[in-house]
């Protein structure tokens, strides 16, 4: 009757919020379908199809002289799989529940969760999907080994901090304008199917057409990976410091972006949509 309530401390605020992301991040992974394992599935086959589809780019092109020395298939996976993480990152921070969402009616609910939530729910199913092709490739057709395959793994991640700093920015500005801000996302996925390097090494490009490239930050993450992952391969013309500075100030510009759309947050935002 006389117990005085203390306020949580910042720890324990910082777990809730925490266990509150983990429990949204699985929410985000479940929306794609019913089954959660179908799910995965569908991903692992557009990943797959990907990676088939540049072989055969590759080849019919007569690209794969330019490869690096070692496994070819190895080498289209590493830059089908940072292409992916990027792209789907940056997609789910675009498309997650904004400040107008029914889901922020929720008490603990903000919009920092849902971002955070969409995130890792994708950095979860790439990573997944990932591991399975790596492991049927590797046991059904080919033994492979990755140079160095920490620091492989922490490219990755680079690849996904670099995607969520991307989508923040476009995040920030659409509620403005959701038509403009969805065209220009889409131009600049579609436009790193060819501008990230998946298809080609960078040491082997002209200074005319490194220029063209080496302003993009996955451009960079690719050609680190493959760094670490090939033995024979010492990328020149990439480095890590660029994606790295490039992703921190996105990520500053799109929270205050963030931030500031939040406070003239509308209702009638969504009926617009």
């Amino acid at each position: 009757m006389f117990r005085q309530d203390l306020p949580p401390s910042t720890l324990r605020l910082a777990f809730g919020q925490l266990e509150l992301i983990y429990h949204a991040a699985v929410r985000h992974v479940r929306k794609t379908h019913r089954n959660a394992i179908v799910g995965l599935l569908l991903n692992m086959v557009q990943t797959v199809l990907l990676i088939v589809v540049f072989y055969v780019l590759i080849v019919v092109l007569k690209l794969r002289s330019t490869s690096i020395r070692g496994d070819f298939v190895l080498y289209i996976m590493s830059g089908v799989f940072m292409f992916m993480t990027h792209t789907k990152t940056m997609g789910a921070v675009v498309a997650a529940d904004g400040p107008t969402s029914q889901m922020m009616k929720h008490a603990p609910m903000n919009t920092i969760v849902s971002i955070g939530a969409a995130a890792l729910g994708t950095l979860y199913v790439q990573v997944l999907s990932m591991v399975v092709v790596l492991t049927i490739y590797y046991c059904a057709f080919t033994p492979f080994v990755i140079y160095e395959p920490v620091q492989a793994m922490g490219v990755l991640l680079l690849a996904w901090f670099s995607g969520i700093a991307i989508g923040m920015v476009f995040r920030a500005f659409k509620p403005w304008s959701p038509e403009v801000i969805g065209i220009l996302s889409l131009v600049y996925m579609r436009a790193n199917m060819i501008a990230s390097g998946k298809m080609f090494v960078a040491n082997t490009l002209t200074p005319t057409l490194l220029s063209y490239f080496d302003w993009n930050p996955l451009f960079h993450i690719i050609d680190q990976s493959r760094g670490f992952i090939f033995i024979n391969y010492n990328p020149h013309n990439s480095n890590l410091e660029y994606p790295i500075y490039v992703c921190i100030a996105c990520l500053m510009v799109g929270l205050m972006g963030e931030f500031w759309t939040r406070q003239h947050a509308s209702l009638s935002w969504g009926a617009k949509r």
